[in-house]
C-alpha cells in the first residue's frame, strides 16, 4: 500500500470505490497524485483529489461513488434467553474469549462497564477514522501488521495505550476518542457490557472483549451530492468497509473469534445485496467463527419504498410524492430499481402543473432539467444495466423542488415483469413530510441488512411480544428471507455516553466521575442487533473457545438461532416481520443437542 502524500480524510480528497484488479483500476496505477487503502481480494478504496466529476455517474459507475449511511435508531435479557443460559453452569460463558467489533460512532472507553474488576479495559482497540481532525496533519493510520493490512488515515489506539489513560488522571489527553453521539457506546453496553447488579443491568456477553472503529464524519462534497442535512449524522460506505477489515485484522491478530456488530442503514442501492459494503459482509461471512449481525432497519411506515407491477400493453403508471418543506428548501435524490430485465423511462409533473414529457436513454446520459414555472432542477441519470445487480437504475436528483404533490410518470419501455421499485432515503437523511402517497412496507430493510448470508434482525416488543411497529419487513425482492429473527428492541435500557454534571442537573458524582455509568433507553432494530451479537459472541465461546463445535460458521449459527427461535403459534413462519422467530438463546442450547 503507497503512503499517501496527503490525509486522506480531508475535505478536499475525493473517495471512489474500486474493484480491485478490474480493468477500471489501470487507470490509477501510473498516477501519483493518489493513494489506495486496501480492502479485500475484491475491493480499493481511491483517494485523490476533489475534482467536479468525482459524482458523476457518466465518468464513474453507480457503486463507485460512496453511498452514505445512517445510525438506526433513534428485561430484554431474560426475554432472549440471555440471562436463562447465564444460570446453566455448563452454558455460563459469557463471551469469554470472543471478539465483537462494532463499526460505529465510538465508545466511551472511560466507563466501568468496558473494563474488568481490576480497572483494566477490555477493550483491544480502537481506531478512530476522525483523528487527527486538523487537515494539513498526517494521520498515523493503522500500521500494516500484515500486507495490506492497514489504512492511511485515522489513528489507531491499542490496549495498552487505553489502559495508561484509564491509570492517568487526564485519559482524554492521551487517548482523545469520545462517542460524541453515544450511539456505538450503547450498543457496545447492551453487546457486551459489565453486570451492573443496582442497575439491573448486563450486556449480552459480558466476558466478551471489544474491537471499536469510530467512523468520521460525511464529506461535505457526498452530504451535497445526496443532498443531506448537515447536522444528520452521516458516514461513508468506504469507511464501513475499511472498519470491518479492521476488525477481521484484528480477530486474526488476537487468533479469537469475531461477532462484527452493523447497525448502520441506507435506502440507496438494489436492496439485493449486490452493493460493495454488501459484498463485503457476504465474504466475510464465508469464514469460519466470523459471524455478522445486521439491524434491518427502521423504515416500516416511514413511506420511503414504492412498488409497482405494470401491465402488460400499459404506457405508464403514476407515482406520487408528496414533498415535505424541508425538502422544498433542500432536496432530495430519490432511486428507481427494475426487476429482471424490464427497462424504464421517466417524466414529471410538477405541485403546479408543469410537465416533463419522457426522458429518452442515450449511453450513461444524465440529464439536467430546469423547470420553467419553478426553482426546481432534477438531473435523471440512467445505467441501462447497473454492474452489480444486472438491472437497470434511474437515478433522480430534485433540487429545490416546490413543496406539494409531485408525479413521476413511469413508462415501461421493454415488458418482462412490470415490476420496479422505488426508494426515498432513510430516516434522517429526509424529513417524515416527504413520503411515497401509496407506499409499500415490504422490502424495507435497509442495505447491507438484505445481504442473503449475513445474520440480520428485526425487533419486537418483549413486554407484549408485537413487533416494533417501525421495523423493517422483508422479504427482499429476490425473496431472501429478511430478517432472519427479532430481538427486543423497543424501550431497552442501555449506558449513555459521559455528560457532565454541570450539563446535567441532579446528576449523581459518581456518574459525573465515571466510577458508575449512566443509562438511557432506546427503541430500534439496532438495540435487537447488539443483544443478538452478544448470543451469538456467547454461541462462539461455547463452540470455539470451549471446543465444542470449533467450525462454527455464519450458515450454522443462523441455522441454531432459527432452530432455538420462539414461535407465535398463530402466526405463520417465516414471516415478513419475525422471519423465522425470536431470539431465544437457551432453547438454542438445547437444540444443539439434537
Amino acid at each position: 500500500m503507497p503512503d499517501c502524500p496527503f490525509n486522506p480524510a480531508a475535505e478536499n480528497i475525493a473517495d471512489l470505490i474500486y474493484r480491485f484488479g478490474s480493468l477500471q483500476s489501470e487507470r490509477w496505477n501510473n498516477t501519483s497524485s493518489l493513494c489506495a487503502d486496501y480492502v479485500s481480494s475484491d475491493y480499493i478504496i481511491l483517494h485523490m483529489p476533489l475534482t467536479p466529476d468525482a459524482v458523476s455517474m457518466r465518468v464513474h459507475s453507480y457503486y463507485m461513488i460512496p453511498s452514505l449511511f445512517s445510525p438506526l435508531d433513534y428485561n430484554a435479557m431474560e426475554a432472549s434467553g440471555i440471562l436463562s443460559a447465564f444460570n446453566s453452569p455448563a452454558l455460563n460463558n459469557q463471551g469469554k474469549g470472543v471478539l465483537i467489533g462494532l463499526v460505529d460512532t465510538g465508545i466511551d472507553y472511560r466507563s466501568p462497564l468496558f473494563q474488568n474488576p481490576d480497572g483494566t479495559t477490555r477493550i483491544a482497540g480502537i481506531w478512530d477514522q476522525s483523528v487527527p481532525i486538523e487537515e494539513d496533519v498526517l494521520p498515523t493510520g493503522v500500521p500494516d501488521y500484515y500486507p495490506m493490512g492497514g489504512s492511511s488515515y485515522g489513528t489507531e489506539y491499542t490496549r495498552e495505550q487505553i489502559n495508561e489513560a484509564l491509570a492517568s488522571d487526564d485519559p482524554l489527553s492521551l487517548v482523545p476518542t469520545q462517542d460524541t453521539i453515544g450511539h456505538g457506546t450503547f450498543l457496545a453496553g447492551l453487546a457486551a457490557g459489565s453486570s451492573i447488579p443496582q442497575e439491573d443491568f448486563t450486556g449480552a456477553a459480558p466476558e466478551a472483549e471489544l474491537a471499536v472503529v469510530k467512523l468520521k464524519p460525511a464529506k461535505k462534497y457526498l452530504r451535497d451530492f445526496y443532498l443531506i442535512p448537515s447536522d444528520a449524522p452521516a458516514f461513508q460506505e468506504n469507511d464501513i468497509m475499511m472498519g470491518i477489515k479492521y476488525l477481521r485484522m484484528m480477530a486474526d491478530r488476537l487468533k479469537k473469534p469475531l461477532v462484527i456488530l452493523l447497525a448502520m442503514g441506507s435506502n440507496s442501492g438494489s436492496h439485493i445485496g449486490t452493493s460493495p459494503l454488501s459484498q463485503v459482509t457476504q465474504n466475510y461471512s464465508g469464514f469460519f467463527g466470523i459471524i455478522t449481525v445486521i439491524a434491518g432497519g427502521n423504515e416500516t411506515g416511514a413511506a420511503h419504498h414504492f412498488y409497482a407491477s405494470i401491465p402488460a400493453g400499459t404506457e405508464y403508471e403514476d407515482v406520487e410524492i408528496r414533498v415535505g418543506k424541508e425538502e422544498a428548501e433542500r432536496g432530495f435524490v430519490l432511486e428507481l430499481w427494475a426487476a429482471d430485465a424490464d427497462t424504464y423511462t421517466v417524466g414529471f409533473i410538477s405541485p403546479s402543473g408543469e410537465r416533463i414529457s419522457r426522458i429518452p436513454i442515450l449511453s450513461n446520459n444524465e440529464t439536467r432539467i430546469p423547470f420553467l414555472l419553478e426553482s426546481t432542477v432534477i438531473t435523471v441519470s440512467y445505467q441501462l444495466i447497473e454492474a452489480g445487480s444486472g438491472s437497470q437504475l434511474v437515478s433522480m436528483r430534485f433540487e429545490r423542488p416546490s413543496p406539494g404533490i409531485w408525479t413521476i410518470r413511469v413508462y415501461n419501455t421493454q415488458f418482462l415483469t412490470g415490476e420496479y421499485h422505488m426508494w426515498l432515503p432513510v430516516q434522517g437523511f429526509i424529513s417524515d413530510e416527504t413520503v411515497f402517497l401509496k407506499p409499500d412496507p415490504s422490502n424495507t430493510i435497509t442495505v447491507p441488512g438484505n445481504s442473503r448470508l449475513p445474520i440480520t434482525t428485526g425487533a419486537y416488543n418483549h413486554r407484549n411480544n408485537s413487533i416494533y411497529i417501525h421495523s423493517s419487513r422483508g422479504y427482499t425482492s429476490r425473496d431472501y428471507v429478511k430478517p432472519d429473527l427479532a430481538a427486543p428492541g423497543v424501550e431497552i435500557l442501555g449506558p449513555s455516553v459521559r455528560i457532565s454534571a454541570a450539563f446535567r442537573p441532579g446528576l449523581s458524582s459518581s456518574v459525573a466521575a465515571g466510577t458508575a455509568p449512566a443509562f438511557s433507553r432506546r427503541t430500534g432494530t439496532s438495540a435487537a442487533a447488539a443483544i443478538t451479537a452478544g448470543a451469538v459472541a456467547n454461541l462462539l465461546s461455547w463452540g470455539i473457545v470451549m471446543g465444542n463445535y470449533p467450525t462454527m460458521s455464519e450458515a450454522s449459527i443462523k441455522s441454531y438461532l432459527i432452530r432455538g427461535a420462539a414461535r407465535n403459534p398463530s402466526l405463520t413462519y417465516p414471516n415478513k416481520e419475525f422471519g423465522y422467530g425470536t431470539l431465544d438463546l437457551l432453547q438454542t442450547f438445547l437444540r444443539l443437542r439434537e
